[in-house]
């Protein structure tokens, strides 16, 4: 399989998809000796923890060539003061780029998206990869479903492996984390949590990425690399695991082509189904505010 991008990100998603120890790895960047110093590094971490070294990085797409599954995570990352959206132009072209260079290689790989804005660049893949919908979508929804988790754990004092989480909508300020469909160890978290405690994590969830922007002067890198590889894991192991992603929907939640963030069954065809989860008024409502933020910046494409 392919990391595109040998940044933070991608090489975040490298490390973790070597250690899971059952893929070749091609790690792919412009900048010279970027992909290929990072690769090495990781294969050399191989020796102390124990997987198999086998990273390659370059510059170009040939040793990439027949991957089953391609990460993109090129792009300009967010600086303080910047929201994903203001990336739309520059990142536009540069996946437009990639994706023209992945078609000509694996011309029957799965596809995920990483780059800002998100929900934008899955249309731009898709658009310009011309393949089916089950093979193109995004890494988001995993990430902030993370986050939404990590802040409920930290409330109620449960460990995160108990917290079954959903946050569904555009990977941005207006994203729906479903408190209707949210647990810890099965109690509905509406038991265990104030209201106003709720509303708190709700909040903080839909600003995480810019909380982290303004702490590092930069998108984050550890979760998101984890979440990709954890799609990456779904497709390649035919694990048909229900997880958030950002799927193209033609009428799911009323929506209509539209990539927008929902829960679907990953498995070796990429998307093999997409669940439709009940949501409250309120979840509608904030759904619907979310489909017209990601609709502005669809419209702002050319591609």
């Amino acid at each position: 399989m392919t990391v595109v991008g040998a940044g933070n990100v991608g090489a975040t998603c490298a490390q973790v998809l070597a250690q899971r120890d059952y893929a070749d790895v091609v790690l792919v960047d412009i900048k010279e000796n970027l992909p290929q110093g990072k690769a090495l590094d990781i294969d050399q971490m191989g020796a102390v923890l124990g997987f198999e070294p086998n990273v390659v990085g370059s510059n170009g797409y040939e040793d990439s060539a027949g991957s089953s599954v391609v990460v993109i995570t090129a792009g300009l990352p967010r600086s303080p003061g910047m929201t994903r959206d203001d990336l739309v132009t520059t990142n536009e072209k540069i996946v437009k780029s990639v994706t023209e260079q992945v078609v000509g290689v694996s011309p029957d790989a799965i596809l995920i998206v990483v780059s800002n804005p998100l929900d934008a660049m899955c249309h731009v893949a898709k658009n310009v990869s011309k393949w089916p919908k089950e093979r193109v979508f995004g890494m988001a929804g995993i990430l902030d479903t993370a986050r939404f988790s990590t802040f409920i754990a930290w409330e109620t004092g449960a460990s995160v492996k108990d917290v079954i989480a959903m946050v569904l909508g555009g990977h941005g300020d207006q994203m729906v984390p479903v408190v209707s469909a949210t647990t810890v160890g099965g109690v509905p978290l509406t038991k265990l949590a104030a209201k106003d405690r709720i509303a708190s994590m709700v909040e903080r969830t839909r600003k995480g990425g810019g909380e982290l922007v303004n702490l590092l002067g930069t998108s984050a890198w550890y979760a998101p690399g984890a979440a990709a590889a954890q799609m990456v894991d779904a497709i390649c192991l035919d694990e048909k695991r229900v997880l958030p992603c950002t799927a193209y929907l033609e009428g799911e939640y009323g929506i209509d082509g539209l990539y927008m963030g929902v829960p679907v069954k990953l498995g070796a065809a990429g998307i093999e189904q997409i669940v439709e989860l009940d949501l409250t008024d309120e979840e509608h409502g904030w759904l619907d505010e979310s489909t017209a933020a990601v609709r502005d910046v669809v419209g702002v494409l050319t591609t």
